[in-house]
């Protein structure tokens, strides 16, 4: 039997360390060979990499082709004394990449002749490489969006990203998928309405919503590692794992506030209360606010830990915390799945509106408020607390939970590259 290829052109990729963008890529890889698909993945080089680790090489299937082309990070390699023109940004600071990319996915083409090219964002050059390729070879291209290229604010009206040249060149991809794309994916249905009313008149049929998820072998290799001790026996820890980005729409501040509160208003005999924000990236930024509110023996900046570490340690704590502003309503952070996984109630500052919120609720997994307000943070934090201590947190159910395993995302891409395929064999 002929092997079906499928061409994944992806930027972010084991040992790039940093971004939950390979996440969806790598389960690809490991997945598509039981759907009857053979990934040839095009990627870019390591050194490319803001930072890289070779912690997830070993989930890469051995017999996987992947070809790794050049490529210049614009901030890093092209700055004189730290500055670079910002023309260099557009689409993002990875353009080099498409120079490189575009002949070595042709020359992949020629010796493999795949059925379907499979390209995904964050970082919009992977676009602009599959929409090339899909017009020099004429295989169908299936777009993976994600999450919005250009959103509005909802408050404001404004369009997000505010820098009209990142804007425009965004749309400019956005607008070449619309149009010839055979599928266009997106992470939820907000963020797929977002592309149908932006073009009323495509046939928005072809655009789909697989949500993203957690990878069950993973979380398995997680829970065989030894268990490591720590010097928060006693205490109820919250744990907040990824960066967080000190916008108005991630600021913690508020929960630092909400947190005092609690703190104030709890018996001196309860059980300590330790957050832990874990790879934040925001270590320095607000250690005056926390001297301020005397918080810095409860709340703990910690490093990175490698990926199945890091899931441990979800599974481990009493509660999770996610921030996410009314600016994010139409995306689903990728690490909600995950501690949906971890089965630990959670925590969520974001607004009522967004998909997160509705998710969450759905879901009866934990606790909703806004990322604004001390005083109902203090009220959220006092019942999650007192679900934790009284042993009945709002859990996921236990059934549901399998349902957000990434191997189902990737049977769902399996079929529309199937549907894409025999469309045009046909």
């Amino acid at each position: 039997m002929q092997k079906k290829y499928a061409l994944l052109v992806a930027f972010h990729f084991p040992p790039i360390k940093l971004s939950s963008g390979l996440e969806r890529t790598v389960a690809l890889a490991r997945h598509l060979p039981s759907h009857g698909w053979d990934p040839l993945v095009l990627t870019a080089s390591p050194a490319a990499y803001p930072a890289v680790s070779n912690e997830r090489l070993c989930q890469i299937p051995e017999h996987t082709l992947v070809r790794r082309t050049w490529a210049l990070d614009g901030s890093r390699h092209l700055a004189i004394r730290g500055r670079y023109p910002q023309i260099l940004s557009l689409p993002d600071r990875w353009q080099t990449w498409m120079l490189s990319a575009i002949p070595v996915g042709m020359a992949m083409i020629r010796q493999h002749r795949p059925k379907v090219i499979w390209s995904t964002y964050p970082i919009a050059s992977a676009h602009w490489i599959g929409y090339a390729l899909h017009r020099l070879s004429g295989i169908p291209w299936v777009a993976d969006f994600r999450d919005p290229m250009v959103e509005k604010n909802v408050k404001t009206g404004e369009l997000v990203p505010y820098w009209p040249a990142m804007r425009n060149a965004r749309l400019a991809i956005e607008r070449r998928a619309a149009q010839h794309a055979s599928a266009l994916s997106f992470c939820t249905a907000s963020a797929r309405q977002i592309c149908v009313d932006r073009y009323p008149d495509m046939n928005a049929n072809r655009w789909k919503v697989i949500s993203n998820g957690y990878d069950e072998a993973a979380f398995a290799l997680a829970e065989r590692l030894p268990q490591v001790p720590t010097s928060n026996e006693d205490a109820i820890v919250l744990l907040h794992s990824g960066t967080i980005y000190p916008t108005s729409d991630r600021d913690p501040s508020h929960f630092f506030r909400g947190l005092r509160r609690v703190l104030d208003e709890r018996s001196s005999s309860a059980r300590p209360i330790k957050v832990i924000l874990r790879s934040s990236g925001v270590d320095s930024l607000y250690r005056e606010l926390l001297g301020s509110l005397n918080l810095t023996g409860h709340v703990m900046f910690e490093p990175a830990l490698a990926y199945e570490a890091a899931l441990q340690e979800m599974m481990r704590a009493d509660g999770l915390i996610i921030f996410q502003g009314y600016t994010s309503n139409p995306a689903i952070p990728a690490k909600l799945y995950e501690y949906f996984r971890a089965g630990r109630p959670i925590l969520a500052l974001a607004d009522a509106d967004g998909e997160t919120a509705r998710l969450i609720r759905d879901e009866s997994a934990g606790e909703v408020v806004p990322l604004d307000d001390d005083i109902l943070i203090a009220a959220a934090l006092f019942r999650l607390l007192g679900n934790i201590e009284s042993g009945e947190p709002h859990l996921i159910a236990p059934g549901r939970i399998a349902s957000y395993e990434r191997a189902r995302g990737v049977s769902q891409f399996a079929a529309i590259f199937n549907e894409v395929a025999c469309a045009t064999e046909a």
